[in-house]
């Protein structure tokens, strides 16, 4: 059986599967499009992340494709109707790079809130503004709210919590009564409840039609002027040029962006000159621990996979 691999993987977790099957990696793979149709030909098993896009087209070149393993949470990229149909299995490395997140969205409100980060150029260059960052805030005491209540967004409620954050949430798939709330002693509020009350808002929903353009100017119209808001989940649902005039009229605070409507973001955007905003290019859930997570998940679960489909042939 073949598999190709078209981003880049953990070198342990593709040699686990070259061991077992023939196995092409090309990390740089998913930029050759012409390329990568030509290689999925005979494939068996396709691995990707976030930028391959397994749409009609990829799936009709892949005429043996029974696997698609996704190094990553998100399915957006994925034509899961078109895969149904063909009986494609999609495998999300879910949960294995939740705690990766959860950091970033901890240590980028940390950032955002006390304000006395970016002042690096001005003090090495002799300037000394003591005054003007010594009124920044601390995250203990105040309201976590986490909009989707998936893996990702209970492993950050309880990095919350760990440092005196209380935690509220909505999700609109997730029931008040159901117990997930409890477990994670995290309140369940409606959305704009939650745009109220929250001094940190963070995303960890997918992108659908539900959810496009879910912050756009009327949910910051709702944020307390001194919120921040972190977007890790997907670029379509923070609408930008509503976030910059919000930042640029002082509506909320800050925000931290590690998603974009369009990836690379272009040059030219409206969020371009926006103070006290991070940007990151799609990075919060990779790290050197997660990548290894992710891998080795979604290695394993691929090559479970395939001995299922070899025994049934």
């Amino acid at each position: 059986m073949r598999v190709v691999i078209a981003e880049f993987m953990d070198d342990v977790a593709v040699a686990s599967l070259r061991a077992r099957y023939t196995t092409e990696y090309d990390p740089g793979l998913t930029d050759r499009r012409d390329a990568l149709l030509a290689a999925v030909a005979d494939a068996d098993a396709l691995i990707v992340r976030n930028r391959t896009r397994v749409d009609a087209e990829l799936i009709a070149a892949a005429a043996k494709l029974g696997v698609v393993g996704r190094l990553g949470v998100g399915l957006d990229n994925i034509d899961l109707a078109a895969c149904a149909t063909r009986a494609i299995e999609v495998i999300p490395a879910t949960g294995a790079n939740a705690l990766a997140v959860a950091e970033y969205v901890v240590a980028t409100a940390f950032a955002l809130i006390r304000g006395a980060y970016f002042s690096t150029a001005a003090v090495a260059a002799g300037e000394w503004p003591r005054a003007a960052l010594g009124n920044g805030r601390e995250l203990h005491g105040r309201t976590l709210g986490i909009v989707g209540f998936g893996s990702i967004g209970r492993a950050t409620a309880r990095l919350g919590r760990a440092i005196g954050m209380t935690t509220i949430g909505f999700d609109a798939h997730i029931p008040a009564s159901a117990p997930a709330w409890e477990e994670e002693r995290t309140t369940p509020r409606p959305f704009d409840t939650l745009l109220r009350e929250a001094d940190v808002v963070s995303l960890h929903v997918p992108l659908s039609p539900a959810t496009r353009g879910l912050l756009d100017a009327a949910a910051f119209a709702l944020m307390k002027p001194d919120a921040i808001l972190v977007n890790t989940a997907r670029g379509g649902v923070v609408d930008e040029a509503a976030l910059a005039a919000a930042l640029k009229a002082g509506a909320i605070a800050g925000a931290a962006l590690d998603v974009f409507q369009t990836e690379p973001l272009p040059a030219g955007s409206p969020l371009a000159g926006c103070r006290n905003l991070i940007l990151t290019p799609h990075i919060a859930g990779v790290t050197r621990e997660s990548n290894v997570r992710v891998s080795t998940l979604v290695a394993d679960k691929v090559a479970a996979a395939l001995d299922a489909l070899r025994e049934t042939a």
